[in-house]
């Protein structure tokens, strides 16, 4: 069975420009929140993941699109959702729903690959780590539909 994760959070005074709208970098904030909390629900947090598998999960890719405004204090819900495992990395999706309009603000993903600690080359996911995340893979319509979009 395929779970969409969400957190709630809101705009906070440090990620708006003068115009009093979210600036776009802001966002990797949220994404980084949904991924470490959909990482921890997983039972797999950040803090041991990598110390138990012996290996770092760097970002090689980074990419979003932006579709409505979000400003100063809008709640905001933010989904993390796995797309893709291959044999050395992963896809997450982040799409963040503006709850005020219940409008799509932005979508965004991310490509993670498994790496050795010492020499940051690349090796295989391990199997365990993949089990735990398995159950967050779902498409993009999915994860949209649950999100009522």
């Amino acid at each position: 069975m395929t779970k969409l994760f969400t957190v709630d959070e809101r705009v906070r005074w440090s990620a708006v420009d003068k115009a009093g709208i979210i600036f776009y970098g802001a966002y990797v904030r949220f994404f980084e929140l949904a991924e470490m909390e959909l990482f921890r629900t997983a039972g797999v947090p950040y803090g041991q993941v990598f110390d138990r598998w012996d290996m770092w999960l760097p970002r090689v890719h980074l990419e979003s699109d932006f579709h409505y405004p979000s400003r100063l204090d809008d709640e905001l819900r933010v989904a993390a959702y796995f797309t893709h495992f291959g044999t050395k990395s992963l896809r997450i999706n982040f799409d963040v729903l503006h709850l005020g309009a219940g409008k799509l603000a932005v979508t965004g993903h991310e490509i993670l690959v498994c790496t050795t600690r010492d020499t940051l080359k690349s090796r295989p996911l391990p199997e365990g780590l993949v089990e735990h995340l398995a159950p967050y893979l779902m498409t993009e319509e999915d994860a949209r539909a649950e999100l009522g979009l």
